[in-house]
């Protein structure tokens, strides 16, 4: 009853938010939809009128943290447009990722994803850096970014920049595999009043308002709020896997330019209500309630950046943020966590062919963690810190042709000391049409809070050779380990770039990842628990004892038939030796069995069409091969946007998603044991509206 009470306050407090937000919009853009207050700014662009050489010059910041064309990055990167994920019909950031190639995306259930780069997926993905405008969404309580925490309105992100490959002389620790930057517009861009709502089958409703406008000529701001309810998903026998998720979300941004410099303020803040429910197959605790468990996550952030533009080789720039966290989904999990950072960066050239960036960060992690059923951690309380600096040099070894770039960054943690992570790269663009890059790198992957204090009651062990034979079950329980070591890689790259015309072009990458230290499990002394039921406790703690050999490679090309259609591919490969204590390869997907997570083969293909000024059809293919771990087989889907816009301002769609089957299966949680899901088909129809 007390559960059930909770819940009707958190959905009625859920839902008192939303319409607050999205009312005190509709009231603000009514009064300011006068065209002689809001500016006349063009809605997002439309990327089918630019060529492909125009979308190649593209400029990234995430690779060096400064602007580069993308044609002149050492490195392999991917950028997703605006327009790509408008036509995309993706309603949420993980599904916008899968059209970036050597990236791996699977939907665990309604509410969770498991996104990796070039290898060991899982819900807590490690080695992949997730950056929100330069703010590091990692968490650092579990090593992984929580993707039901990350969201905003789907029309403000400017592009998202995903790199493959170690980045972590220029972003840290943890920036092993990749990094994902999801980089939103700034506030002049966003002038106006946006609207949108709609809803369908899975997607059971969404709606979300924006309003953009000026406190003077030199100070642009906007507002949003959005929320959602997504429906359950199945198990594999038709069960209601209660895992429904409704989400409300608001947000602010300003921008004041004066003179050389730029000022940001920027916060957002979110609400969760969502459920699981845990596989009792595999886990069966007394306190774990049979159709399953609803509780909530809420949180915010505020940002400041200042930037200095002094000369386009001279730059200064220090963003700050605070953030907090607070998930409280009973008997699971319970805790609370807030980060602080301060991040300083000076550009300037020396000589004529060196282009020196370095800079300084200090960041403070500080959770407490509520014992339930299932997580313990000890100590409850933490605080960490992180310092960290870097220097990066940009040399021009022949000037238009052949230019190096070497750089380090120092880190220093609590749990390893000092962590050293170099890099060395070397473009050669011989002209206008190609360019070859290669790289070498170090990264590591330092011990999450987690790998030091937890204590997770994991899974009943039913099939382990020998435990059979036991008077009682045996619970298998994760424990914490202080002697736990940072993870490392040794990263060699090679990639080429080509552009056959203005309209075509091509880019492959390919890497060799040679890691060490990687974790793997040693087994404690059975023991006979004291409470009820009775059963024997097989600890597990962490080691660094297993290693991997990785290659693969990554196609993507882009064509342009016209000037109305626009076709772009990708295809990745991946292979991984892993060794590992065979004895865990049973239980452990994560490192040991990650040879077994990992698709090696993934394609996608997405046609863009303007049938007309009035009439979009879009289409995206993909191809996914099996997951053996799981025993999960390849699948073929496609997802179809149609878009008609009776009026300039005015956008009708209609969506659908997995079309070719009626559901299937993606992935299985590896942290706690959920229910199996399987993703369903799903369609959707709504409108959006501009005016300003």
């Amino acid at each position: 009853m007390r559960m059930r009470s909770l819940q009707s306050i958190w959905k009625r407090s859920l839902l008192q938010l939303f319409i607050l937000e999205l009312s005190a919009l509709i009231l603000l853009a009514g009064y300011f939809a006068n065209p002689a207050i809001a500016q006349n700014k063009p809605a997002d662009s439309e990327l089918l009128s630019l060529s492909i050489e125009e979308l190649m010059n593209v400029k990234v910041t995430t690779v060096s943290r400064n602007p580069q064309k993308l044609t002149q990055v050492a490195s392999a990167v991917f950028v997703i447009t605006q327009d790509d994920i408008r036509r995309s019909g993706a309603t949420s950031i993980p599904d916008a990722l899968r059209m970036a190639p050597g990236v791996q995306v699977e939907r665990i259930d309604t509410n969770k994803w498991a996104v990796s780069v070039r290898g060991f997926n899982g819900r807590f993905a490690n080695k992949l850096q997730v950056l929100m405008d330069g703010r590091s969404v990692y968490s650092p309580l579990f090593s992984g970014t929580l993707w039901e925490h990350q969201d905003t309105l789907m029309e403000d992100i400017e592009r998202i920049e995903v790199i493959r490959g170690p980045a972590a002389a220029v972003w840290g620790a943890n920036a092993v595999n990749g990094v994902i930057n999801i980089i939103t517009k700034k506030a002049a861009d966003t002038q106006g009043v946006l609207l949108s709502a709609g809803g369908g089958s899975f997607e059971h409703g969404f709606a979300g308002a924006r309003y953009g406008g000026k406190i003077n000529e030199d100070t642009p701001f906007r507002v949003y709020a959005k929320g959602f309810t997504r429906d359950n998903t199945a198990s594999l026998s038709g069960e209601n896997n209660r895992d429904q998720w409704h989400s409300a979300r608001g947000g602010f941004r300003v921008d004041h330019s004066r003179g050389i410099d730029q000022l940001t303020l920027q916060g957002d803040v979110f609400f969760n209500s969502n459920g699981d429910k845990i596989n009792q197959a595999v886990l069966d605790l007394p306190t774990l309630p049979v159709n399953g468990y609803r509780g909530y996550e809420e949180g915010g952030n505020i940002r400041f950046r200042w930037d200095r533009i002094i000369s386009d080789r001279s730059s200064i720039m220090f963003q700050t943020y605070y953030d907090r966290v607070r998930q409280k989904i009973l008997p699971v999990v319970d805790y609370d966590a807030e980060s602080f950072d301060a991040d300083f960066q000076h550009r300037f050239p020396l000589f004529d062919r060196h282009d020196l960036t370095w800079g300084a960060n200090y960041r403070l992690y500080h959770n407490t963690f509520f014992d339930t059923d299932v997580i313990t951690f000890h100590p409850r309380t933490r605080t960490n810190q992180l310092f960290s600096g870097f220097i990066r040099d940009e040399i021009t070894l022949i000037p238009d042709y052949l230019r190096f770039s070497i750089g380090t960054r120092l880190d220093h943690n609590d749990f390893t000391g000092l962590e050293i992570q170099p890099n060395a790269r070397l473009i050669w663009t011989p002209d206008a049409e190609n360019s070859v890059w290669m790289a070498v790198s170090r990264a590591v992957r330092t011990p999450s809070r987690a790998e030091n204090d937890i204590r997770l009651n994991a899974a009943q062990i039913r099939d382990f050779p020998g435990l059979s034979l036991l008077p009682f079950p045996v619970l298998s329980v994760i424990q914490g380990s202080h002697s736990f070591n940072s993870e490392k890689l040794i990263a060699y790259e090679l990639g080429y770039r080509h552009q056959f015309s203005p309209r075509a072009s091509v880019d492959i990458a390919g890497f060799v990842n040679d890691y060490s230290q990687l974790r793997d499990a040693s087994f404690g002394a059975l023991s006979l628990s004291t409470g009820v039921p009775t059963q024997f406790l097989l600890p597990i703690m962490g080691n660094n004892q297993a290693s991997a050999l990785t290659y693969g490679f990554e196609i993507s090309a882009d064509w342009k038939p016209t000037d109305k259609w626009r076709l772009q591919g990708n295809y990745s490969f991946l292979h991984m030796d892993i060794s590992a204590n065979s004895l865990t390869k049973r239980f452990d997907p994560v490192t040991s069995g990650a040879d077994k997570v990992n698709p090696q083969h993934q394609l996608s293909l997405r046609s863009n069409y303007d049938l007309s000024d009035k009439l979009e059809a879009n289409f995206w293919l993909r191809y996914t091969s099996d997951i053996s771990y799981y025993n999960i087989p390849g699948y073929v889907t496609m997802d179809a946007k149609m878009t008609y816009k009776p009026a300039k301002n005015l956008e009708l769609f209609v969506v659908g998603q997995n079309l070719f089957n009626q559901n299937h299966r993606e992935f299985v949680a590896d942290f706690l044991p959920s229910s199996l899901a399987v993703i369903p088909r799903g369609v959707y129809a709504g409108a959006q509206w501009r005016f300003w």
